[in-house]
C-alpha cells in the first residue's frame, strides 16, 4: 500500500556532466513506501562520468520502509553495470564466434557438408531419411571443424610467416593454444560419437579415419614432400564416401563415383592455387610441388591429366544407372570446359590462365553435384526401367516363336517334295495345294 511522505518532484538534477540519477523502489521486509530524504549537506548534487545521462526525481527516492538506516538505490549505476556487462557478453560471443569459424575453417567444411550430403542422397534410393541426413551433415561439419583446427594448431609457425594465414586466430593471438586444443578435441569427440550413436559405425569410421589422415599425415606431409597434395585429394574424396556408407550403410561401386569426381577435381583446383601462392607457400616452408616448376608446364599437366579423367564420369553414371542421360551430357560439357582451361594454362602457363583455371574449378564441383542431384534416378525408378526391359525383351522373344511356329506348321501342311515332281509320270495332272 502506497502512502505519500512527499510529493513528487519534477525538478531534474543537473550534475557537471548534465546527468541525471534515477531511483527505484528497494524490495525490504516486505512492505513498500515512497518516502522523503534529503542529502548530507545542503542538497547537493551527484556528480557523475563526463558524457553520461541520467533521469532521476530530486529528493524523492523509492525506498522500503520497515528498518532503520534503510537506504536507496543507485539504478544509474546498477543500469550501466549491466549494460557494460551485456554488451561485454556479446563482445566476447562475437570475438569467440569469429575466431572458432576461422579456426573451423566455415566455408570449406561447409563444402565438405555439401559433398558428404550429396553422397548420402545419392545412396539413400527411393526414400531418403531426412533425421539420418541432418545426423550425418552435423557429425561431418564437427569433424571438418576438429580437423582444421589442428591443421592450425601444428602450423602456427608456418601461418604466422604467410601473408594469407598470418591474421589467423592463433598467428594473431586472438585465442590460445590449450583454447584451441580443446575446441578440436571435444568438436571431433562429439562429431564422431554422434555419426557412430544416430548413423553407423560404418560412417563414424570413415569420419575419424579422415580427421587423423587430414591433421596427422596431410599436415605435417605439407612440409616435407610434395606427395602431400595427393594425400590431401584423398582426405577430400572421403566425405562424400561417408555419405554414401551413412545412407546405404555399405560400400558399393555406385558410391565410388563421387569420390572418384572429387578427387580428380582437386587437383588441378589446388594446382592452381599452389601457383597462385607459391610465393606465400615458400615463404611459409610448404614443399608444393609447383615451387620446383618455375615454368609452370608440369603443374599445368598434372591439371590437365586430371582434368581429362572427369570427362567419363558423366557416362559411367548413366551406364551404373545412377543418373539419366541428361547427365551424361552436361557433365562431359563441364568436364571439357574446365579442361579447356586447363590446357590454355599449359599452353601459355601464365598467372592469368592459372587463376582461370582456379575459378573454372569452383564452377565445377557445384554444378557437378547439382546436375547428380537433379538428374539422380531412384532404385524404383530403375527397377521400372528394368521391369520395361524384360517385357520388351519377352515380347520380342514371344513374336520370335510365333513365327517359328508359323513356318512349321506352314511345312507340315506341304507334301514331300517327290509327290510334287510330275517328271517321271508326265501323263498324270500335276497336283495343286491350297496355300494356308
Amino acid at each position: 500500500m502506497w502512502r505519500n511522505s512527499a510529493g513528487f518532484s519534477s525538478k531534474l538534477l543537473t550534475s557537471k556532466s548534465s546527468s541525471f540519477i534515477l531511483r527505484v523502489p528497494l524490495l525490504h521486509h516486505g512492505v513498500a513506501s515512497r518516502s522523503t530524504s534529503t542529502a548530507a549537506g545542503s542538497g547537493s548534487e551527484s556528480t557523475e562520468a563526463a558524457g553520461s545521462v541520467k533521469l532521476g526525481f530530486s529528493s524523492t527516492e523509492w525506498v522500503r520502509t520497515g528498518s532503520p538506516g534503510s537506504s536507496a538505490l543507485d539504478l544509474s549505476s546498477v543500469s550501466a553495470a549491466s549494460v557494460l556487462k551485456g554488451r561485454d557478453v556479446v563482445d566476447l560471443a562475437k570475438h569467440y564466434g569469429r575466431c572458432y569459424s576461422e579456426l573451423s575453417k566455415a566455408r570449406l567444411s561447409m563444402l565438405v557438408v555439401a559433398t558428404s550430403g550429396t553422397g548420402y542422397i545419392l545412396g539413400s534410393g527411393s526414400a531418403i531419411d531426412y533425421m539420418g541426413l541432418c545426423y550425418t551433415c552435423a557429425g561431418t561439419m564437427m569433424v571438418a571443424a576438429s580437423a582444421s583446427t589442428l591443421n592450425q594448431v601444428f602450423e602456427l609457425k608456418n601461418d604466422a610467416k604467410m601473408n594469407r594465414t598470418k591474421k589467423r586466430p592463433l598467428p594473431s593471438g586472438r585465442i590460445s593454444i590449450p583454447h584451441a586444443v580443446i575446441w578440436a578435441s571435444s568438436t571431433g569427440i562429439l562429431g564422431t560419437a554422434l555419426l557412430a550413436s544416430k548413423v553407423n559405425m560404418l560412417a563414424a569410421g570413415f569420419g575419424a579415419s579422415n580427421l587423423v589422415l587430414y591433421a596427422f599425415v596431410y599436415t605435417p606431409l605439407k612440409q616435407i614432400h610434395p606427395i602431400n597434395t595427393w594425400v590431401g585429394a584423398i582426405v577430400g574424396a572421403i566425405p562424400p564416401l561417408l555419405g554414401w556408407a551413412a545412407a546405404s550403410g555399405q560400400v558399393s561401386l555406385n558410391g565410388m563415383l563421387l569420390p572418384a569426381a572429387l578427387y580428380f577435381w582437386q587437383l588441378p583446383h589446388f594446382m592452381a592455387l599452389a601457383y597462385l601462392c607459391r610465393k606465400d607457400y615458400a615463404d611459409g616452408g610448404f614443399r608444393m610441388f609447383s615451387l620446383a616448376d618455375a615454368s609452370g608446364q608440369r603443374t599445368a599437366a598434372v591439371a590437365l591429366r586430371n582434368c581429362l579423367y572427369l570427362l567419363p564420369l558423366g557416362y559411367l553414371a548413366y551406364d551404373w544407372g545412377l543418373t539419366s542421360g541428361w547427365f551424361f551430357l552436361e557433365s562431359t560439357l563441364l568436364a571439357l570446359a574446365i579442361s579447356g582451361t586447363a590446357i590454355s594454362f599449359y599452353l601459355n602457363g601464365t598467372t592469368k590462365d592459372a587463376r582461370r583455371m582456379f575459378h573454372a574449378s569452383l564452377l565445377y564441383l557445384p554444378v557437378f553435384m547439382s546436375g547428380l542431384l537433379v538428374h539422380r534416378v531412384t532404385e524404383s525408378e530403375q527397377q521400372m526401367t528394368i521391369e520395361n526391359s524384360v517385357k520388351i525383351v519377352q515380347m520380342s522373344s514371344s513374336l520370335d516363336t510365333t513365327e517359328e511356329a508359323r513356318e512349321v506348321k506352314r511345312m507340315k501342311r506341304r507334301p514331300p517334295v517327290a509327290y510334287a515332281s510330275v517328271a517321271p509320270f508326265p501323263f498324270l495332272p500335276a497336283p495343286s495345294y491350297a496355300t494356308p
